[in-house]
């Protein structure tokens, strides 16, 4: 059974509601579905009750950029796992690397957040990758092997089928860098063999495997072209309507 491929759209700390909507009706115009191909947007926690509505009847699906790893309770400013259900948000990034880098998430807490949502019934698309230091000493595959292991340390058999990774370089993200299609994929392979190793080869073949790093129009196809990529986590590119079309089209 082929791999779901994956486009997701993460638009970070951008767009007000008239652009939002101004790029989703957009987006429903230019795209088409397609066997085995799946479209996900990614807006800010309070554009979400109106990206639903935008979206409905739309094949395009939508998800949280982060979530809390409790359901309820005395935490301010976080977003509950339940909230988000309710919402209908199929799925959430779970510790992006800006996330890891600029709010102190640790591995223990972004495999809480990937147990919390699965309990609630959303797919959690783990974010790994490492940073342009620890690839040039050597250190990144055990680094990416470890926020691997440590949320599969946190779940329960019947979990596994629900996790999407992400693979980040964190050197690539938003710098115009990117890693080339052969480097991308080595690292997916690395992380399908950490998920076998995890788990068994049957989840590992299953799993979808998207990178994230500065991708754009014009490279996305080589890199959806690569056998152990099953598709892109798109940052500034999600943001522009031709460019976000053609990532999409690539496929």
């Amino acid at each position: 059974m082929a791999r779901t491929t994956i486009i997701a759209g993460n638009w970070k700390m951008n767009l007000l509601p008239d652009d939002a909507w101004e790029l989703v009706a957009g987006l429903k115009e230019e795209l088409v579905l397609k066997a085995n191909l799946e479209v996900a947007v990614f807006p800010q926690s309070p554009l979400l009750p109106l990206v639903s509505g935008w979206l409905d009847g739309s094949f395009i699906t939508y998800g949280a950029q982060n979530s809390s790893q409790h359901d309820s309770g005395a935490f301010t400013g976080e977003v509950s796992p339940l909230l988000l259900r309710t919402l209908g948000c199929k799925y959430s990034l779970v510790g992006h690397s800006e996330r890891r880098e600029l709010f102190g998430e640790t591995n223990e807490t972004v495999a809480a957040k990937a147990k919390a949502l699965l309990a609630v019934g959303i797919k959690p698309i783990v974010c790994v990758g490492e940073s342009l230091e620890e690839r040039e000493a050597g250190s990144h595959i055990e680094k990416i092997t470890n926020q691997i292991k440590a949320v599969f340390a946190s779940l329960e058999p019947e979990d596994y089928k629900d996790l999407v990774f992400a693979y980040e370089p964190i050197w690539a993200i938003g710098t115009g860098k990117t890693a080339t299609a052969d480097q991308a994929n080595e690292i997916h392979k690395v992380i399908r063999g950490q998920i076998k190793e995890s788990v068994c080869e049957q989840i590992a073949n299953s799993t979808s495997i998207l990178y994230g790093g500065s991708v754009k129009g014009s490279n996305a196809k080589e890199i959806l072209g690569q056998s152990d990529v099953d598709g892109v986590l798109v940052g500034g590119a999600s943001l522009q309507l031709e460019d976000f079309t053609k990532i999409v089209q690539s496929f």
